[in-house]
């Protein structure tokens, strides 16, 4: 056997690597993204997104706001220039920065980008300054702490997918919109589900129209208002505890440069060895038959479910799927 092969994402850097070296990618030209990553080389959002952590760490590439991951400029540090600023010498990180150009909107949409691209654990006060030219103490004219910034990251993204101004006549069709519409977020963000808490909600502007709709609906239906709450939490619930595996999945692949399949392969033998000794009869039926955890399936099979539950309570008679 041969020495063990260097991860999906070494390769895909070293591809990348070579095109900025060679100068066919020029500095300030947009690398591929996250997502053309994953289409041309068909590989996982968290394969692309290691891919690209390894060359941002390198200096060769850094993440410009609103415009995507560049090729940082040779020689210098990666991270936006502005030469129009004159040199402030006093902040307690030395960064060169207009303080008239920083602002709250700026700052968000900053650490928006950072948690797409690396995920939630990258993001830190300091980590924003610096893909904004700024100093680190800076910020905190604009944001209380890292809580508060995280807050103002969901309400963003959530303003991303507002609602329509007419809920469908069909309590069914609007609890359904409203609940995919999330999920979408979700998929987009994939670190907004670890965010988002449930137990102890962050005061997201942006939701509450969500929550509104929800209610409004099924108050309609007859169901009293703790009811109704009830069931939008299990609703919410569903779509964030299935999409809080994209960030873990993410991380997981970025530690071990594995992607799940990768994972699975690995611990193969020792399940078969267990499933030998004949005492769990139906996974091993299930190893036979073959499964592939899909998240998107999981997520339509389980609202599926949680809908024609709520069909019942409401009074409704249960329709064969």
């Amino acid at each position: 056997m041969g020495g063990q092969s260097a991860p999906r994402y070494s390769g895909i850097a070293a591809v990348l690597r070579r095109r900025i070296e060679t100068g066919e990618l020029a500095p300030g030209d947009r690398v591929p993204s996250t997502r053309e990553i994953t289409r041309r080389w068909g590989v996982a959002m968290a394969t692309a997104t290691k891919a690209l952590t390894e060359l941002r760490r390198e200096g060769l590439v850094r993440a410009v706001p609103g415009v995507g991951t560049v090729v940082a400029p040779r020689d210098r540090p990666a991270r936006p220039a502005r030469p129009a600023a004159p040199p402030h010498r006093g902040g307690p990180s030395g960064a060169s920065s207009d303080p008239a150009a920083l602002t709250l909107g700026r700052i968000v949409a900053a650490a928006v980008t950072v948690a797409d691209a690396e995920g939630l654990a990258a993001v830190s006060m300091r980590r924003v300054a610096a893909e904004l030219g700024a100093a680190t103490m800076s910020l905190y004219r604009h944001v209380a702490d890292k809580d508060d910034l995280l807050t103002r990251m969901m309400d963003r993204v959530v303003a991303e997918r507002p609602l329509p101004s007419d809920r469908p006549e069909s309590w069914r069709e609007a609890v359904e919109l409203a609940v995919r519409q999330f999920w979408d977020l979700f998929r987009r963000h994939p670190w907004l589900a670890a965010a988002l808490s449930v137990t102890r909600p962050q005061m997201i502007t942006t939701a509450l129209p969500y929550s509104e709709w929800v209610l409004a609906t099924l108050h309609e239906q007859g169901l009293d208002p703790r009811t109704a709450f009830t069931a939008h939490l299990m609703l919410l619930n569903h779509a964030r505890g299935t999409a809080i595996h994209l960030e873990t999945e993410r991380e997981a692949e970025a530690d071990s440069g594995l992607g799940s399949e990768e994972w699975m392969d690995t611990q193969e033998p020792a399940l078969m060895a267990i499933l030998a000794g004949g005492g769990f009869p139906e996974l091993s039926r299930l190893t036979t038959t073959g499964f592939e955890l899909d998240l998107d399936a999981l997520f339509e099979f389980g609202l599926r479910r949680l809908l024609d539950g709520l069909g019942v309570l409401l009074g409704e008679t249960p329709q064969p799927s």
